[in-house]
């Protein structure tokens, strides 16, 4: 197959553009400008439609109204910009509206730093908007991962009538690897039957909206969504495992950490350490169980690596309770662990779980 070196925020726009998306509504701010840019160029070639909004605000709401008349619509922006746009995001999710939000963090809090981060896990996997909502949150960890999961976000994103978040550190955005364009096997999906876009031979209108005031209709949306976020948690959930079938000590890391922790763990390894490594693809739904299976093993502890003060270990903790001890190595504010820093933090953690 054809290997090709893009850059990291091109390639995502260009595989949305190849995953079907038709509409880019979005502001520009560091570390993925080159999304829009790229978009502005590319969309109108597509057929699709490119607006530079006047405010994050704008943009999200923007995606709202064409994804309400069926078309697979995204913005994208980074941390400060993605704050911006949670009530738009919390007003997707409570119209049941479909969407892909492209998070390329940086470091915060604040303005922050224009440097890669992780620190809007929370934000991400606990919903930053009002309201009881969950979306698919993907993690990709290199640039093929982060172009193929495109086409999934959309068919995700179509099948569920929810946003869905691609999480993406700086790192992602900014570098450059080869990638493969693989042929995508799309879901067999719903006709949009629901969507604001004219009669179209229905006797009725299609009416979209997030606003309830009866107390019992409100409760009764809510719990049309929770049973929905259930189905995703149940179906939707990914990730990968190197090396933790008799590891003593597994690190679990998502996004570009956990590349750094899969060379860590090999250098433990050589010392003699028996080191695996967890990566969620999915932040939400999280791994739970499978932590809860790894926990009942051999596994002496784990430890999350992460490029925040912590966060991710939250899930972690959660997912391990007082089975193992649960260990954190960070960096933050837009510094990157490097793999002999995190190769001797998991010394050191191994040491006081022996």
């Amino acid at each position: 197959m054809k290997r090709e070196i893009w850059k990291g925020s091109e390639a995502i726009a260009e595989a949305a553009i190849r995953a079907g998306c038709r509409g880019f509504f979005g502001y520009p701010i560091t570390p993925q400008n080159e999304i829009p840019e790229y978009m502005s160029l590319k969309m109108p070639e597509s057929g699709g439609v490119f607006v530079q909004a006047e405010s994050e605000l704008a943009a999200i709401n923007m995606v709202y109204g064409a994804a309400a008349s069926g078309m697979r619509a995204m913005t994208s922006s980074s941390s400060p910009g993605i704050s911006l746009k949670q009530e738009g995001i919390s007003y997707m999710v409570g119209a049941e509206l479909p969407g892909v939000i492209v998070n390329v963090m940086r470091g915060g809090p604040g303005l922050g730093s224009i440097q890669p981060g992780q620190s809007d896990y929370h934000q991400a996997t606990r919903g930053g908007g009002n309201g009881d909502y969950r979306m698919v949150v993907l993690a990709p960890a290199n640039l093929q991962e982060a172009v193929d999961v495109m086409a999934d976000a959309f068919d995700i994103a179509d099948q569920y009538r929810n946003p869905v978040m691609v999480l993406a550190d700086g790192l992602i955005g900014q570098m450059m690897e080869p990638i493969v364009w693989k042929e995508h096997t799309p879901r067999v999906l719903p006709e949009k039957t629901w969507a604001a876009d004219g009669r179209r031979g229905r006797a009725h209108n299609n009416f979209i909206t997030s606003l309830l005031l009866e107390a019992d209709a409100c409760e009764k949306r809510n719990i049309g969504l929770k049973a929905k976020f259930d189905e995703m948690e149940k179906n939707e959930c990914r990730w990968e495992e190197v090396n933790t079938e008799d590891a003593e000590v597994i690190l679990v890391a998502y996004g570009t950490p956990a590349r750094i922790a899969l060379s860590a763990a090999e250098q433990l390894r050589a010392q003699g350490i028996k080191a695996g490594v967890l990566r969620p693809i999915t932040v939400w739904p999280f791994p739970h169980a499978r932590l809860r299976e790894l926990a009942e093993g051999s596994c002496r502890g784990f430890l999350a690596v992460e490029m925040s003060q912590g966060q991710m270990v939250d899930d972690v903790r959660m997912a391990v309770g007082e089975k193992k001890p649960v260990g954190f190595y960070g960096r933050c504010g837009g510094v990157v662990p490097t793999v002999s820093e995190v190769r001797l933090a998991a010394e050191e953690f191994f040491k006081e779980v022996q």
